[in-house]
């Protein structure tokens, strides 16, 4: 199941995490410092909260979670079609996961269309490149 991910910065954490568990009625699938994911079922959602990323109540980024690398290779090649400007990332380490993805660069906002391999330690990527950029 694909579903659209939605990556917010928040002041404080906690809160926010109580919040959206009684919202959403789900709890965190993953939580580690400064961070927060929750896999939601109805609506399909992944929800995404960053401490201390940015301004709190402001958009981190966006993008789209896909069950396996051949649909992330199947965007690539499709917006490459179009013509639209992109940043393919294989294989990175990013928000405590191991990823295969690529940003499509749109005209106000990048969306990330990727896919989890694996889990891992750290937040930050395992590549030179910017992975979970603050802004977009």
């Amino acid at each position: 199941m694909s579903r659209v991910q939605l990556a917010l910065n928040v002041a404080d954490l906690e809160a926010s995490i109580e919040f959206y568990t009684k919202l959403f009625q789900t709890p965190p699938a993953k939580i580690r410092d400064g961070y927060a994911n929750f896999a939601i079922v109805d609506p399909p959602l992944k929800l995404v909260l960053f401490a201390d990323a940015g301004e709190p109540g402001t958009l981190n980024h966006i993008g789209v979670e896909v069950e396996s690398t051949d649909q992330v290779a199947a965007v690539i090649a499709r917006t490459r079609e179009l013509g639209f400007d992109q940043h393919v990332q294989e294989n990175v380490s990013c928000c405590f996961a191991v990823q295969d993805k690529t940003w499509v660069k749109g005209p106000e906002n990048d969306w990330e269309f990727y896919t989890v391999l694996a889990a891992s330690p750290a937040m930050s990527c395992g590549t030179d490149d910017e992975c979970c950029p603050a802004e977009v």
